[in-house]
């Protein structure tokens, strides 16, 4: 008579492996780090700083198309993951052209972030960098537009440039030194459900350097005296925005393979069109 509690199989080691992997992916988990995860900006309009100007009209709406972006920037964790699957971004390794000998020159080698947080935004990163690290997961980096655009919310309305509690809180936090030593998370989630778009680090965008070099994008009705600081005011949709300036003057100054020890990045991704499905 054969014993039915016997006939219970115990699953292969092989089956256990793939089981676990499945669970960690379902748990947002990858290669031992989360994933990031992304939220949906729906679509808008907003007053760039700096844009295309047409006679008696000034400066011109942009409209943005829904896109998802990274709720918090990339870590350090992060990216120590992505230079162990492409080694020719580690320090030793990359070349020149890529990133400026300051690039993860706060990291101890090139797989040691120590004595870094490892949940503290990745800063050091040149744009190329950062650009291939959001092509390795599938997406991009956001434009200065889109970037803007998020960036103009506070924790309950979507654009709270006129608030001085908003315009506060970013001088604040220029004023306050060491802030990218921080964990992500760090400060309030906006409007849109995103962490440390403002208090944490400057974060790189995909056409950093668009407002200043790109005349022929913008119409040719942008000018040439807003290639200038002087100029650049006197351009200026919103000439309280402090916020906005500095960021519009970092970006005007940096180049590819630029790093800075407050420059970090997060990734976006754009939303299919019914058309794309």
């Amino acid at each position: 008579m054969k014993n039915n509690h016997l006939s219970i199989q115990v699953p292969s080691i092989g089956l256990v492996v793939i089981l676990s992997a499945l669970s960690l992916l379902l748990q947002g988990t990858l290669w031992g780090q989360k994933v990031t995860p992304m939220v949906l900006i729906k679509e808008g309009s907003y007053l760039p700083m700096y844009g295309v100007k047409e006679k008696d009209k000034g400066t011109q709406r942009v409209k943005i198309a829904s896109f998802y972006l990274d709720v918090y920037p990339v870590t350090n964790a992060q990216y120590k993951d992505f230079l162990e699957k492409n080694p020719q971004y580690q320090r030793s390794r990359i070349k020149a052209i890529f990133a400026k000998k300051s690039y993860l020159s706060q990291w101890k080698d090139d797989l040691d972030f120590a004595p870094l947080d490892p949940q503290a935004p990745v800063t050091n990163i040149s744009w190329f960098t950062a650009k291939k690290y959001c092509e390795c997961q599938g997406k991009r980096l956001p434009t200065t537009d889109e970037w803007e655009y998020v960036a103009q919310a506070d924790a309950t309305t979507p654009n709270a440039q006129n608030k001085k509690s908003y315009s506060d809180y970013i001088t604040h936090w220029l004023q306050t030194p060491k802030t990218y030593e921080n964990k992500i998370g760090s400060t309030p989630k906006n409007y849109w459900g995103v962490y440390d778009m403002h208090g944490l680090v400057w974060e790189w965008v995909s056409d950093f350097n668009s407002v200043f070099f790109s005349g022929e994008a913008r119409k040719d009705n942008f000018g040439d005296d807003a290639l200038f600081c002087g100029g650049s005011a006197l351009n200026a949709s919103d000439l309280t925005n402090y916020g906005a300036f500095m960021r519009y003057s970092l970006r005007g100054t940096l180049k590819a393979n630029y790093t800075n020890k407050n420059l970090g990045f997060r990734c976006a991704k754009s939303r299919e069109t019914k058309s794309e499905k």
